[in-house]
């Protein structure tokens, strides 16, 4: 095509957006960005009955966060708005009167207990269920006496007879329907709102969007949508259906399943661009074997032709993996920015700590490499602003011993002494220490870092040391010594 690409993500406010709406948005925004198009947000919110009120603000605050920043849409005006459908009921009305004067369309009346009552006799016979036509024969008189006798009635879309139709998929190739196999489809509800495909056909046409990138769920609907361009008289915009999203199970993804909410995601410590870069593989691969890459390279490389047909499997283990890779490269203080209100929420604080505290983003710096996600990094942080209230259990069994009692008091006697407790000099008086004890400096480190944080995993203990400050790790270490004194004696006292 050499139309301007013109591209558009299209929720509806029916709940707040899952990783498979995520991922929809995304490919579409990659796809204008690499293009020099536009990326629009069109709000299909004419299913009045699901509407959820809430849902349209997170919906706008979820693309955000994840960098899905639109160019026209609801809070970024442009020439062809308005972007929410249901303020755009008047057009949708007047299209349907175009359809009905060119003889594409007409009135049914059929009330909604006949058309149940149909479809429960297509499936005790066995039949395809489907509208069958009843009213799309109607004489001008029939429709006359109907229409003053004010019965409700929908339009429909009259679909030709023995025709097939075919459409070139941006990732499938060629796909054919036989339109027999179709029924007519209500294009205005009785309430006087579009339909989906009413509504998605007349808004992408007047929106001049090119491609329509959509998830493969809407490919049934497709022959439709061209046979009402086709009734239009419009050129169709390029079609594309991205392939299905599984559950780590291999099942369909649900709620259940792993379809979290981009939300969600973010309130269990993903950082965006994490989130962004595994989105951006569920379907999709650059030809090569990156796996990290930057939005800029992301934009860079995409294209339709590398989206794979094939359903793609949402794996949380590989997201927290590559999450922990952008951890560990995050500026702390972009970090601390985030970490700040819960460490003063959980009481480590005082409220006129800032995020740019020198101490702070030390601990910070310590964690985020070894933390896969930032609620982690914050979990684990705890014992840089109180002092261990118990010891890990299993760990405390095996390196609280009688020995461990004696070289913690010597390491006590030796850092009373030392003035300088930078990491360094705490590294050689711990190496010096073991050598002319003879014994290995794991005998010496793996106590201490019980001892000081209460656990037997963190960063290198001896900038850990350094961080905690001279005054609490020997206050830890007496409280470690006096732990492993009552211990010992109370197995000797069981002991007999």
């Amino acid at each position: 095509m050499n139309k301007p690409v013109r591209v558009r993500f299209a929720p509806s406010p029916t709940g707040y957006l899952h990783v498979g709406g995520a991922r929809s948005a995304l490919f579409n925004y990659l796809f204008a960005r690499h293009h020099g198009g536009t990326f629009i947000l069109r709000i299909e919110d004419t299913d009045r009955s699901r509407f959820v009120a809430d849902a349209l603000k997170e919906i706008y605050e979820s693309l955000r966060w994840l960098g899905l920043q639109w160019d026209e849409g609801p809070e970024a005006p442009g020439e062809y708005g308005p972007y929410i459908q249901s303020q755009r009921l008047d057009i949708y009305r007047k299209h349907a009167q175009i359809l009905l004067d060119s003889g594409h369309a007409y009135r049914c009346f059929c009330t909604p207990e006949r058309l149940s009552q149909l479809r429960a006799e297509q499936e005790k016979t066995k039949q395809n269920a489907g509208y069958d036509r009843k009213c799309r024969n109607l004489s001008p008189e029939e429709e006359k006496k109907l229409l003053d006798a004010g019965t409700p009635y929908v339009i429909r879309f009259k679909i030709p007879s023995g025709r097939t139709v075919a459409f070139e998929d941006g990732i499938r190739g060629k796909i054919e329907y036989s339109s027999d196999v179709l029924d007519d489809l209500v294009l205005i509800k009785s309430d006087g709102y579009p339909t989906y495909h009413m509504a998605n056909v007349v808004d992408d046409h007047l929106m001049a969007i090119s491609h329509v990138l959509r998830g493969d769920e809407w490919i049934a609907s497709t022959p439709r949508h061209v046979l009402l361009y086709e009734a239009f008289g419009w050129e169709a915009p390029v079609f594309a259906h991205l392939p299905v999203i599984l559950s780590p199970d291999g099942g369909k993804l649900s709620k259940r399943k792993g379809a979290a909410s981009v939300m969600d995601y973010k309130n269990a410590g993903y950082l965006p661009e994490a989130l962004f870069n595994f989105l951006a593989f569920l379907g999709w691969a650059p030809g090569d074997d990156r796996e990290k890459m930057s939005r800029e390279e992301l934009i860079k490389a995409f294209s339709l032709e590398q989206v794979s047909p094939k359903a793609s499997v949402l794996d949380e283990k590989k997201l927290e993996w590559m999450n922990g890779l952008y951890m560990a490269e995050r500026d702390s203080r972009s970090l601390a920015e985030e970490v700040l209100p819960v460490w003063k929420e959980r009481g480590y604080l005082s409220s006129e700590k800032t995020s740019d505290d020198p101490w702070l983003l030390q601990i910070i710096d310590l964690l985020k490499g070894r933390s896969k996600r930032i609620t982690e990094l914050i979990d684990n942080s705890s014992y840089f602003f109180k002092d261990p209230e118990s010891y890990e259990e299993k760990a405390a069994r095996k390196t609280f011993t009688p020995d461990s009692l004696q070289n913690l008091i010597q390491i006590k006697s030796a850092l009373s002494v030392q003035d300088n407790f930078s990491h360094e000099k705490l590294e050689t008086l711990y190496r010096d220490l073991a050598e002319k004890s003879g014994i290995s400096s794991g005998k010496l480190i793996h106590p201490t870092r019980l001892a000081v944080s209460g656990v037997s995993f963190g960063p290198g203990l001896f900038e850990l040391m350094q961080t905690l400050g001279k005054e609490t790790v020997l206050r830890r270490i007496e409280r470690a010594i006096e732990f492993i004194s009552k211990t010992t004696a109370q197995v000797e006292k069981e002991n007999g």
